[in-house]
């Protein structure tokens, strides 16, 4: 399939759900600083819907500090020239990697976009300067499962795995693709 298409088809469309999701999100829930701040349950003790704002990486990794904002803008963009480089070179031949790195770049420009809009957005930071409302940009993650195992690795888990996002489940997604696109490639040598 070519790289128009896998953009046209499915990165464009999940990019879209991802940050109508997300907007919709920061419109119906308020700050998870906040007094008010609540979260939906839509499968009581399973799935409800929370509003978090992550600056750092997957499991909040970085969250709070000075440089995260900085570094997490900076590792999107070198993915995407990394993709670009390998798309180039042909590593990504068959149909799984390619689907892969349609769902790799919705993943990193859903997240890239928050990290870019979001802090921008927020009212505490109105009439900062543009470094403060850039370094303040988060992802808005919003979904949140519970696992009946995860309370028993993190305990102060309570059960609840990390909230996340549809970039989040793309990225995630891709990784296995990625894995098991390997795997059959090196069968295929193997035999």
């Amino acid at each position: 399939m070519p790289f128009s298409k896998l953009l046209l088809y499915i990165t464009l469309p999940l990019y879209l759900l991802d940050q109508a999701t997300k907007f919709w999100t920061v419109e119906q829930f308020p700050p998870p600083w906040s007094e008010a701040a609540y979260d939906v349950p839509v499968i009581p003790d399973f799935f409800h819907l929370v509003r978090v704002h992550n600056q750092g990486v997957a499991f909040g990794f970085g969250n709070g500090t000075a440089w995260a904002p900085v570094v997490f803008l900076l590792v999107p963009l070198l993915a995407l020239v990394m993709l670009r480089v390998f798309w180039l070179k042909g590593v990504f031949q068959h149909l799984w990697s390619r689907l892969a790195v349609a769902l790799l770049l919705c993943g990193v420009f859903g997240n890239l976009t928050d990290r870019l809009l979001q802090g921008f957005l927020l009212q505490e930071h109105v009439g900062e300067t543009f470094w403060s409302r850039l370094s303040a940009g988060y992802v808005v993650d919003f979904i949140a499962v519970k696992l009946p195992w995860y309370d028993h690795l993190v305990p102060s888990s309570g059960g609840w795995w990390p909230a996340f996002n549809v970039s989040d489940s793309c990225i995630c997604i891709a990784a296995c693709l990625l894995f098991l696109g390997g795997m059959r490639e090196e069968k295929k040598t193997a035999g």
